[in-house]
């Protein structure tokens, strides 16, 4: 039996496989609030995928889309007002 390799050492680990960079991680600092916010809505709309919604249900979803509409408007606000991307 022959086992089948790559010839290449390295075919695309270049692109994929380092470390982000400082600048990445910044950005993805900046927009921390707004991706966690969008987990709590997922969750949110998660729960009430196999039962009816109940009152607090929708609370809990109005208050996470109003909380990821808030994230939003806040990067936008921070990028428009001349904050580097």
């Amino acid at each position: 039996m022959r086992h089948i390799g790559a010839v290449q050492a390295v075919v695309t680990a270049a692109e994929y496989d380092r470390e982000p960079t400082a600048a990445e991680l910044d950005a993805i600092e900046r927009e921390l609030p707004l991706i966690t916010a969008e987990v709590e809505l997922l969750d949110a709309q998660i729960t009430t995928l196999d039962r009816p919604v109940t009152e607090v249900d929708a609370r809990r979803l109005r208050r996470a889309r109003r909380k990821v509409l808030a994230a939003r408007r806040a990067l936008a606000n921070r990028y428009g007002a001349g904050e580097a991307a």
